[in-house]
């Protein structure tokens, strides 16, 4: 698969098909930078209305140039552009960007054309970059088909944008600043090429130590997600997702369905695939970079050296947001500190040396941080003062972070006076911000990372279910039934051995007496309907029925209720369960997302789960480790694990349950959204009940 994206950025010759002579034009801009920039291959313009541009020869088609060449970069009016590609079809090309707008970005019109450009493309054999991007950058071998004016440092990160603009922007802020790169790739409308295929090429690019990547949407979830798990085995995945908000997120009638923004599934793929996601372009480029250039730390604890309190204690906050903990320097460090610092020094953490702190100080202070066993990453922050100069700090830092290979993250306040000093650090692969707060997210990307080379995760599988037959011959005979509510999703569920509270539907008082009395007193009565599958807020349930007395006084109770609460509903009758053994309630359901697929939530169940909205998301299928995970990262999980020497529940069965109910919509497709809400947790070893289920199909 990445072979065929070879000459993108290894091409033995590049055609420019549009190759202007103009200045103002961007193809002019394309053609200067392939040229300026060390690229060693054949470099053609093509033009028929020109016979030199640049001091190159100008071919008038592209079957006039001579091998060999393999990658076409077109920059034309859009409506030329299907009969061009069919040349370059015939020509032999193998690649093409195309960096010309005019496709699905502006309608219908723009999207037809796109898909009979991509047509042809499939015809030849041609895989596309664009339409409607700004090209590409290797900054090993000096390859550069974009108009964007200026190159970042050689590096080893490779960035990866949906947005051109995004590209300028960050190619010009990054120009001077020593952060290095090893690929620049925009990907435009990605009629072919897309994030995935970038992410699984510059996954086995030698230059490549880390990926960053700026992305607003995810064409096929499920093998983004399948990719991204293989490549972050070997190297760390940064991305920033545009769009994060959830406006257009449409609350249906699962609490699921209302849970599940339009962020959830990118953030739990996130998760499950060990990228690193951050929330603005200064921590995705900072992040990439401290990836970059350091070694990973032992642990999550931070020793701070600095010479103002404020900015210390606005990176304490930082750090905190993002799991690293302050380190607790030890006394034998306190007492050699005090022996060179201002006597009125703060040798705690943060070690603060007071504004007149120098460059020998910030030596001194950082050599013995980074020697203390209970320190394992160091931030040295300075605010500018008149009497120091920050070129002489940051060599001090250099000295100092060069004798240890513990991460060492410099804070440089200010601007016009740090520059000198930013250049001095970034040259010798020390990373600086210019803002304490912005240090937090580096530290715990760093540690975050380091977790994840230290545990071996089970990969997910989908294993058919013995039930799946069963479940195939209910749905036949129910098509077209769209909403499912308990009495209807209980079958399905049984079906594939997730355990439920003994019950069922009955439509007499004397029929609903008899099975109550051999499922034995105390009992729950339930309204089944289809429209009321919130029952609690319909009060159309009632808890601790404990004689046929009892029972015949709520039966037509409950029924007259739920008619008042909607009219229009159909009663199926009255659904009677036992009544349950105490335990933990959390919820397990399934929202379908459009680009993901079957998207698993866990969390605190009950009425009270919308209020709390303490849940997660993963995407199935899931694996064990998955599922923990999940759970993990709850509240709940608290409760359940013997909060403050509390009892401790079944956490092992809960999780069978996840990877059963993952499985089942898996098997399922027409499913869009099923929960069980409650389950009931029992003590550990005891398994789980399910109180209540619904389902929704297409």
């Amino acid at each position: 698969m990445t072979s065929s994206l070879k000459p993108f950025f290894e091409p033995c010759g590049v055609a420019i098909i549009g190759a202007s002579a103009s200045s103002d034009k961007l193809s002019y801009g394309i053609l200067k930078n392939l040229i300026s920039y060390g690229y060693r291959g054949g470099i053609f313009p093509v033009n028929p209305k020109a016979d030199e541009i640049l001091g190159l020869p100008c071919y008038p088609e592209i079957c006039q140039v001579p091998s060999p060449v393999d990658l076409a970069v077109i920059v034309l009016a859009s409506k030329l552009i299907p009969s061009v590609l069919e040349e370059c079809g015939k020509r032999g090309i193998k690649a093409a960007t195309i960096i010309s707008g005019g496709f699905k970005e502006v309608g219908e019109e723009g999207r037809s054309l796109e898909a009979e450009v991509l047509k042809i493309a499939a015809k030849y054999k041609i895989r596309l970059i664009g339409p409607n991007c700004v090209g590409t950058m290797n900054l090993i071998t000096g390859l550069n088909t974009t108009f964007i004016k200026g190159v970042p440092a050689t590096g080893g990160i490779g960035f990866i944008s949906q947005s051109g603009a995004i590209c300028g922007g960050v190619v010009d802020h990054v120009a001077n600043n020593g952060i290095g790169f090893s690929h620049f790739l925009s990907l435009g409308n990605e009629a072919d090429v897309n994030e995935t295929d970038m992410i699984e090429y510059l996954g086995e690019d030698a230059d490549t130590r880390v990926i960053a990547a700026y992305v607003e949407g995810i064409q096929d979830g499920q093998r983004f997600l399948k990719i991204t798990r293989q490549v972050t085995r070997k190297k760390p995945i940064v991305i920033l997702k545009a769009g994060q908000s959830e406006e257009g997120a449409k609350a249906v009638s699962s609490h699921t369905g209302s849970l599940a923004g339009s962020h959830a599934a990118y953030q739990a793929a996130f998760k499950q695939s060990d990228a690193i996601e951050v929330f603005s372009t200064t921590d995705l480029l900072n992040t990439a970079m401290a990836l970059d250039w350091l070694e990973l730390p032992r642990g999550n604890k931070v020793a701070i050296i600095t010479n103002a309190g404020g900015p210390a204690a606005l990176a304490s906050d930082s750090l905190a947001l993002n799991g690293i903990h302050l380190a607790t320097i030890s006394t034998a460090t306190q007492e050699k500190l005090k022996e060179k610092l201002n006597p009125s020094a703060q040798t705690g953490n943060p070690v603060d040396m007071l504004g007149g702190a120098n460059e020998d100080e910030y030596s001194f202070a950082l050599d013995l941080v980074l020697s203390d066993s209970g320190v394992d990453m160091a931030l040295p922050i300075l605010v500018p003062q008149a009497l120091v100069k920050p070129e002489k700090v940051a060599q001090a830092i250099v000295n100092s972070s060069r004798k240890s290979q513990k991460p060492v993250i410099a804070c440089l306040m200010g601007y016009e006076s740090i520059q000198e000093a930013r250049k001095i650090l970034h040259q010798n692969h020390v990373p600086m911000v210019d803002f304490p707060e912005l240090t937090g997210v580096m530290f715990g990307a760093l540690y975050k990372r380091s977790l994840f080379e230290k545990v071996t995760y089970k990969n997910p599988v989908s294993e058919q279910n013995s039930g799946i037959e069963t479940v195939k011959s209910i749905f036949n005979k129910n098509t077209g039934k769209k909403i499912w509510g308990e009495n209807d999703t209980r079958p399905i569920l049984s079906a594939y051995g997730i355990p439920l509270i003994e019950g069922g539907l009955v439509n007499s008082i004397k029929d609903g007496q008899n099975f109550a009395n051999s499922i034995r007193y105390p009992i729950v009565m339930k309204v089944a309907s289809s429209q009321l599958l919130h029952k609690s807020e319909a009060g159309v349930v009632k808890v601790g029925i404990l004689d046929d007395k009892s029972f015949a006084e709520n039966y037509n109770q409950l029924i007259n209720k739920a008619k008042r609460f909607d009219a229009k509903a159909i009663i199926e009758g009255i659904l009677i369960e036992k009544l349950a053994p105490k335990g933990e309630e959390v919820i397990i359901g399934m929202k379908r997302d459009p680009g993901f697929g079957p998207m698993m939530m866990f969390g605190m169940g009950g009425v009270f789960v919308e209020l709390y909205k303490d849940v997660s998301f993963r995407i199935a299928p899931l694996g064990v480790d998955d599922a923990m995970d999940m759970i993990r990262e709850t509240k709940a999980f608290q409760l359940l694990n013997g909060w403050r020497g509390g009892s401790r529940f079944d956490i092992e069965a809960i999780t069978t349950v996840i990877m059963k109910l993952s499985q089942l919509a898996i098997d399922f497709p027409q499913i869009q959204e099923v929960e069980i809400n409650p389950l009931r947790v029992l003590p550990e070893g005891d398994g789980t009940l399910g109180l209540d289920c619904r389902m929704i199909l297409k």
